[in-house]
């Protein structure tokens, strides 16, 4: 395997203090709904706001002296992570995204004293802008997830879900790239190979899960969603990921647009908090049965960098546009 228990130990070592130990709490709401505890990893208490600062650190901590600078291929929290990385050790770090990504996370990151580069209209284009990067001006490619010092790093969540409940049944995992699904289903099954690990994605350009499905990476149409951090492909010389979560992960599942929103006005309204589309797709899975909790379950609750004009009106009850779909308001508990 790329990435293994030792690993994950290792990089818990590297970013002790920085960014681990976010809170595990219950969800009395949702206990009440799924029949059993439902316990909420939050990775939004995390300096960015979001889980991808473990791998980006881990990863970042790992250059030798003397590196030029690095750059991402980023929808958003991988390019805080890495500029907020950068920022510690005094690293030059260009961010490259498509024009998909919502105007918040560009200001977010050049908030953290990073470059951004925009390029193209998916993830696949804006990638071309950092490989040229590393070829012309010599800059470190940090992944935002087919890489084993992202994956490891990652994978602490695992380690500090079972630490906190040893417990668990059940894990829910945001599913995009695969980094974060695939480092803690490698600590998870390493320590309780009967715990199940499933993940969670939109049924708009799911790219993991119809790699899964086809036995090999494949060609997805990336397009706009309420939960715009799962967007993106695997690339086609995917080497890691893929491999890790075709033999460790238990399942996967994908929700709706409609359900997202519907996750999203949950987590506000009854748990008081903010969240991304793309965080709360383990949530939208429970509340429409799609996963069944047959035991104590934890979802992690990724990132809390939304467009807030975006999520105003989805809380608020009103129409949301992406693209050639609008997601019909709903006023919650109508």
């Amino acid at each position: 395997m790329s990435v293994t228990l030792a690993d994950i130990l290792a990089a818990q070592r590297v970013i002790r203090g920085q960014a681990d130990m976010t809170p595990l709490v219950p969800s009395p709401f949702l206990t009440q709904r799924a029949g059993h505890e439902v316990l909420l990893k939050l990775e939004i208490a995390q300096p960015i706001g979001a889980f991808k600062l473990r791998g980006a650190l881990n990863a970042v901590m790992a250059l030798p002296k003397g590196t030029a600078g690095v750059t991402c291929c980023s929808t958003g929290n991988h390019g805080r992570g890495v500029a907020y990385s950068a920022r510690l050790r005094g690293l030059r770090a260009v961010i490259c995204m498509s024009e998909l990504v919502p105007q918040a996370k560009i200001d977010g990151i050049r908030a953290l004293g990073a470059e951004v580069l925009i390029h193209g209209r998916s993830q696949d284009e804006a990638q071309e802008a950092a490989t040229r990067l590393v070829a012309e001006e010599g800059l470190v490619e940090i992944p935002p997830f087919d890489d084993p010092k992202v994956i490891a790093g990652q994978g602490i969540i695992g380690l500090e879900l079972l630490e906190a409940r040893p417990d668990l049944n059940s894990i829910l995992v945001p599913l995009s790239g695969g980094g974060l699904a695939a480092g803690i289903a490698v600590a998870v099954k390493a320590m309780d190979p009967d715990i199940r690990v499933i993940g969670v994605s939109m049924d708009r350009g799911a790219a993991m899960h119809a790699a899964l499905a086809a036995g090999h990476p494949v060609a997805v149409d990336e397009v706009a969603s309420l939960a715009d951090s799962l967007g993106g492909g695997l690339g086609t010389d995917n080497r890691h990921t893929f491999a890790l979560c075709r033999e460790f992960l238990d399942e996967t599942v994908l929700v709706s647009e409609d359900d997202i929103r519907d996750a999203m006005q949950v987590l506000y309204y009854e748990d008081r908090m903010v969240a991304e589309g793309g965080a709360v797709v383990g949530i939208a899975a429970l509340l429409t049965g799609k996963v069944t909790a047959r035991g104590p379950v934890a979802t992690v609750i990724t990132g809390r960098n939304p467009d807030m004009k975006m999520f105003t009106r989805i809380v608020t009850g009103q129409d949301v546009a992406l693209g050639d779909l609008v997601v019909k308001g709903k006023a919650y508990g109508a």
